[in-house]
């Protein structure tokens, strides 16, 4: 009996310590992650002349004769020696912003317009190549509302778009001083969509009840699996032109050129019907914007990257794969 107790008493202490143990761990993992996203996000800077020009070298190395190869990477070296004692100040940074249906670009880009702002000089400028199909319209607000520091800084801001700006993008779009597109980028579709499956009726049919409470007459307008009411629905509809309206006149105050009636219908139109609609300002893409760019002063691309944990990798998919079956409530579409 003795020997039992004493058996099992050790059992316990032994399980009791890989407990501990087990909750150790997890809480120092959890620390250590915590720690290392609080420090993980480093902004990284490209100098997009010489990138062009080393990329130019490579091809003159193989089309001129060695001596004149030479002695025009001895011509390049000077003149950009010149550039950076006699242009320190003159610099476009160059940013881009690809946009999900979360807008989850964001998070880097309120990082890299803080490390602009931090050093901008008057004379300076930004570029950001813009790709988004749109969607959340809070999400989509906020990105708008950083690219609008920008402006609050009277720091000039160019958006190019090379394929689509659209919605949620083109309310992006529209904070910039200049909007340049490419001919047949799809540019536009100022609407307000929303879309939610229901599973109701599949419910009803095996007898399975879905039970929802709620305070407010108008907490919850539509639901997946419960009844929706013609009540519900004529809220939603009724918030859904709330915030078409003011996506229309947060667009109109911005490009007050803009026939409202004619543009704020939801449709999109290619680049160069956009450009005569007044959407945009001119017709070019990315490239032929960095490489003029480039030939006024420098241009450095800022971009801000975080390495992110298995689990936020795990989830990021998940949510991707679920935005591809149901689209959240109030997108910009």
């Amino acid at each position: 009996m003795n020997s039992f107790a004493a058996h099992y008493a050790l059992f316990l202490a032994e399980a009791v310590t890989l407990v501990l143990a087990a909750i150790a761990l997890v809480a120092g993992i959890s620390f250590l992650s915590r720690r290392k996203a609080r420090h993980a996000g480093v902004i990284h800077v490209t100098d997009i002349n010489r990138q062009i020009e080393a990329a130019g070298d490579q091809i003159e190395a193989l089309r001129l004769p060695k001596a004149a190869h030479k002695a025009l990477q001895k011509q390049r070296k000077a003149e950009r020696k010149a550039r950076q004692q006699g242009e320190a100040g003159v610099c476009s940074y160059l940013i881009d912003f690809k946009g999900d249906i979360r807008a989850s670009a964001f998070v880097a880009l309120r990082e890299e317009i803080t490390a602009i702002l931090q050093v901008a000089k008057p004379g300076d400028d930004v570029l950001l190549r813009l790709e988004s199909p749109g969607g959340m319209v809070n999400r989509y607000g906020l990105a708008a509302a950083q690219l609008l520091r920008l402006r609050d800084a009277r720091l000039p801001l160019t958006v190019t778009v090379d394929t689509v700006a659209a919605s949620g993008g083109y309310l992006m779009a529209a904070t910039a001083d200049k909007i340049i597109a490419s001919p047949f980028a799809l540019v536009g579709s100022i609407g307000v969509i929303a879309q939610i499956p229901n599973f109701h009726r599949w419910l009803q049919a095996r007898d399975i009840d879905w039970e929802q409470f709620t305070a407010g007459q108008f907490k919850r307008t539509v639901t997946l699996f419960g009844e929706n009411t013609e009540a519900g629905r004529a809220k939603l509809r009724e918030e859904l032109e709330e915030i078409h309206s003011r996506f229309r006149a947060f667009v109109h105050a911005r490009r007050a050129q803009l026939d409202m009636d004619k543009v704020g219908t939801g449709e999109a139109w290619l680049g160069s019907q956009a450009l005569e609609l007044g959407l945009v300002d001119e017709l070019a893409t990315s490239d032929e914007v960095i490489r003029r760019a480039c030939q006024r002063g420098r241009v450095l691309q800022v971009s801000y990257q975080r390495r992110m944990t298995l689990p936020e990798r795990v989830r990021m998919s998940a949510q991707a794969a679920w935005d591809g079956i149901w689209q959240p409530p109030y997108p910009l579409g």
